[in-house]
């Protein structure tokens, strides 16, 4: 019995293993062993990652590590704008920024949203003027309320060219 494929097919195959994937974030090296723990939004436009201070993220002064706050923040933007944008369009992490407010300590939480909005001016402005370059900024926030970090981050998008993959 031969099995019929639609056209869609490879997109839905693409969209399981995509979320496959960020299912497993947890237990991707940098993120399990610097305690950093995601939850995916179900709107697929958000993340949620929060960091508990233990002995693999304290830095020599007893206050979460830098470069663990930041590794925290780095790939959702991009991971929010690829599935959403879709495959017509390259997505990739140009430059970012990190501000160190306060220190951290105990657990702290960052969220990761692009509004639908935004998502098609970014659209529009990538068909209009060929690549764009959006800001996004998130604050890294203690259990006490408080800023410990501001992340800014830039993402390059573009069309895709004719036969280019990746």
């Amino acid at each position: 019995m031969a099995t019929e494929t639609k056209a869609g097919d490879g997109a839905v195959r693409r969209g399981l293993l995509r979320h496959r994937l960020l299912k497993m974030m947890n237990l991707y090296p940098p993120f399990l062993g610097a305690g950093i723990r995601v939850r995916r939004g179900s709107d697929g436009r958000t993340f949620e990652v929060r960091m508990k201070l233990n002995f693999f993220n304290r830095n020599y002064v007893g206050t979460h590590f830098g470069g663990s706050l930041y590794a925290m923040c780095d790939p959702f933007f991009m991971l929010i704008l690829i599935p959403a944008l879709g495959p017509e369009y390259v997505v990739w992490d140009k430059e970012a920024t990190i501000r160190f407010k306060r220190p951290g300590r105990g657990t702290v939480h960052a969220t990761f949203h692009v509004p639908p909005g935004r998502i098609e001016e970014i659209r529009r402005a990538a068909d209009e003027g060929g690549k764009v370059e959006p800001v996004f900024t998130a604050a890294v926030v203690g259990d006490d309320g408080s800023v410990v970090a501001e992340v800014e981050k830039v993402i390059h998008v573009r069309r895709r060219r004719g036969g280019e993959t990746g």
